[in-house]
């Protein structure tokens, strides 16, 4: 069985081919092709928070190629990828506020009882499954070690 997401990205799929958009549906291949290979890596059927996992993936590496395309100096490219990124952001939920995650991460500090940057695991498991998809997790990995050492 197809989880909500899953089958969500199918549909648009399906969408973009009818109204042959060669753009929407190479990305949404893409994104396909990745949730797929994950499930035969892992012999499973993803659910939506691994899918959520796999979607940040592919965004990562989108934003990483970005920047090293504008090192350098095609545009183009980091245009296009740009426009991947777009894409998969759609499927992402609404991103935390500065507020909300500085919120979360303390009170996952707290929850936790963390004292020192070796809590950091702790504190990062719990809060992985509320800032899935809606935090860039590098960032919320440097707010955590930055109240836990300071």
């Amino acid at each position: 069985m197809a989880t909500p997401l899953r089958e969500q990205i199918e549909q648009d799929m399906k969408e973009a081919l009818r109204a042959r958009d060669r753009d929407r549906l190479g990305t949404l291949r893409m994104i396909r092709a990745a949730i797929q290979q994950r499930e035969v890596d892992e012999r499973t059927t993803l659910d939506d928070g691994q899918v959520l996992a796999v979607l940040e993936k592919l965004l990562k590496q989108r934003r990483d190629a970005v920047e090293q395309y504008r090192r350098a100096g095609r545009e183009d490219l980091a245009a296009r990828e740009e426009a991947e990124m777009a894409v998969i952001r759609t499927y992402l939920p609404q991103p935390l506020g500065e507020e909300e995650l500085e919120a979360l991460v303390a009170q996952a500090i707290e929850a936790v009882g963390a004292a020192d940057p070796r809590d950091m695991s702790k504190v990062m498991a719990a809060l992985r499954p509320q800032v899935q998809g809606r935090a860039d997790m590098a960032e919320v990995s440097r707010r955590v070690r930055a109240r836990l050492t300071g």
